[in-house]
């Protein structure tokens, strides 16, 4: 099984992953609230991933959070299909690839006359008219 990315759950947890990181966000507790019959179960650690404050706290909560995933799908075979499953989500490869939203844009040199700055822009621009 692939291993779980903390800046995903990161993101997931954040709310940065728009609605479908919403969703499977809300589809991975469920999966972890499941009960479980071994040791880490994963739920402390994600539901302090969801109470963290800040980015410093969210990155330490996130590996956390991988850590006890991982090691609760080495001991509970059940749980490592069902965790599987979700990790092949096709939503979940979408937000794989848009990130967790940081824009790092940067325009120097030449006249530009307009710049548009963003990230997962859905929809028409127009400028000017």
């Amino acid at each position: 099984m692939e291993p779980m990315a903390p800046e995903l759950l990161m993101a997931l947890a954040s709310g940065t992953a728009g609605a479908a990181g919403q969703q499977l966000w809300a589809s991975l507790r469920d999966l972890v609230h499941r009960p479980s019959p071994v040791e880490p179960t994963g739920t402390p650690e994600l539901d302090a991933l969801a109470a963290a404050a800040d980015t410093a706290e969210r990155t330490a909560r996130a590996a956390d959070l991988t850590r006890a995933l991982a090691e609760r799908a080495r001991q509970d075979p059940a749980f490592a299909d069902a965790l599987g499953t979700w990790q092949r989500t096709p939503a979940l490869a979408t937000v794989r690839t848009t990130g967790s939203g940081d824009v790092h844009n940067t325009v120097s040199g030449g006249r530009q006359q307009t710049v548009i700055e963003g990230r997962d822009f859905n929809g028409d621009i127009t400028i000017g008219g």
